[in-house]
Order: structure tokens, then C-alpha cells, then sequence
């Protein structure tokens, strides 16, 4: 009678436990070693081969994509995405092309606002949109970490955040919990925009508010500025209009 698993291979039930045995202890040894190592070693080879990241693109190139993806949005033309796509491939690392500080405002969504995918930017929210030290700390580590060659400071029209530092600069309401402290964070805003005698003074307050925490961003040390210096990194700002969809630059 054939004790073999196939006969024709000549291979025997002892050696079949055998193999059986090997293959186990194979397994478990693989078992022992964090998925994260062995991703690590397939990003290693990779960079080994000198494929450039997908994020190194310069910041003019960056800021055109999130501009044309402006665009889409204004038109109600967003492409369609399979959000499934890519999932496995995220998993290793992300490139995005753009770190945004953007209001915590539910009516504003960077990545619909420049029709972006997952992993195509890295997004810091903060209502008001001023520059702490956990946002800075969050961009640093978009720049220095992930290589994103472009950060923007995004305001939005009809701020609630902004309203209510006109209001104490101007009313000297009282907030509770801790709104003072981020009215605190903006007034500087709300008074650079006072001194010019503006029409809509919302309007102006918000202008200056992206206008001032994009300089902070471009001096902010050590990290920042030293890539905004060396010319690595772009910081930008930019208002998004509530209404029609689109965002405009600062000069």
C-alpha cells in the first residue's frame, strides 16, 4: 500500500510531517516580525532604487494642482475617485503635495474645496485658523517628515471665529469656557484690520488674520523657515468664498 501524499513524487508521510514541521516553524518566525519591519524594508528598497517621492513636485507645481482642483469644485466637475483605491498602498506612507491650516468651519473641506484624494494633503483644522504650537508642530512635521513642498493658510469668508473677536475688540463681549483664549489668538487681526478704516471690517479682519499667520508660518523656527529659506518650502494663503466656492490668493 502507498504511504505517500503522491506516489509519483516518492514523497513518504514522514517526510511530509517533516516538511509540515519546517513550514510551522517558518510561519512562526515570520509571526515574531511587525508588519511595520516588513514594510519598512520594501520602502527601503525602493528608496535604495532612487524613485522620487510622488510629493516631490516644488511648490509652484503643488499649488497648481490644488488651484486646478479649485476649479473642479467652482464647477460641481469633481472627478470621480474610487476611495478604495490605493488603500494597501497607503498603508506604507504618505506624500501629500500640500499641508493646509484651514478653519474647523463644518462649511469648509480642504480636501472638496481642492478635490483632492486621500493621502493628497495633509490637513490641520483649528477654528480661526491661527497658528498654535500643536498646528506648528503638525506642519513641521508635514515639511520635514512627509516632504510636502507647500503650506497654506486657508481663511473663509463669514468666519464665526472672526466675528467673535470683532466682537470683544469692538463690544467687549464675554465668551465662555475657552473662546477667550482663542479670541486672544486673533485680535491681533481684528486691530491690524480696524487701523485701515475698512468698509466690511469681517471681511478685512479675515484678509488679515490669513495674512498674519502665513508670516508666522514662513518665520516660524527652527524648521520652517529654515526650508522656506532654502527655498524647499512655499507658504501661501488664501480665503475660500463660502458662496461661490472659490478660493482667492493673497498677494
Amino acid at each position: 500500500m502507498c504511504l505517500s501524499i503522491d506516489c509519483n513524487h516518492g514523497l513518504t508521510r514522514r517526510g511530509a510531517l517533516k516538511a509540515a514541521a519546517q513550514f510551522t516553524a517558518l510561519a512562526g518566525l515570520y509571526s515574531t516580525i511587525p508588519p511595520a519591519a516588513l514594510l519598512g524594508r520594501a520602502s527601503a528598497k525602493e528608496m535604495e532604487a532612487g524613485k522620487p517621492k510622488p510629493n516631490a513636485i516644488g511648490a509652484d507645481a503643488a499649488l497648481g494642482h490644488l488651484l486646478k482642483g479649485n476649479v473642479r469644485h467652482v464647477a460641481n466637475r469633481l472627478r470621480r475617485r474610487d476611495f478604495s483605491a490605493g488603500r494597501v498602498k497607503r498603508v506604507r506612507a504618505q506624500f501629500p503635495i500640500a499641508a493646509i491650516l484651514s478653519c474647523a468651519d463644518s462649511r469648509v473641506t480642504p480636501e472638496f474645496v481642492f478635490d483632492q484624494g486621500p493621502g493628497d494633503i495633509f490637513v490641520v483644522r483649528l477654528a480661526g485658523n491661527f497658528v498654535d504650537d500643536d498646528g506648528l508642530a503638525s506642519l513641521e512635521y508635514a515639511v520635514k517628515l512627509l516632504g510636502t513642498p507647500l503650506v497654506m493658510v486657508l481663511g473663509h469668508s463669514n468666519c464665526g471665529a472672526v466675528a467673535s473677536a470683532i466682537n470683544v475688540v469692538e463690544d467687549k463681549a464675554e465668551l465662555p469656557g475657552h473662546l477667550p483664549g482663542l479670541v486672544e489668538a486673533i485680535k491681533p487681526a481684528v486691530e491690524a484690520a480696524q487701523a485701515k478704516l475698512p468698509k466690511d471690517l469681517l471681511a478685512a479682519a479675515i484678509k488679515e488674520n490669513v495674512a498674519l499667520n502665513t508670516k508666522r508660518l514662513e518665520t516660524a523656527q527652527p524648521v520652517l523657515s529654515d526650508f522656506v529659506q532654502r527655498q524647499q518650502v512655499k507658504v501661501v494663503g488664501g480665503v475660500y468664498d463660502l458662496a461661490t466656492g472659490k478660493v482667492s490668493l493673497l498677494s
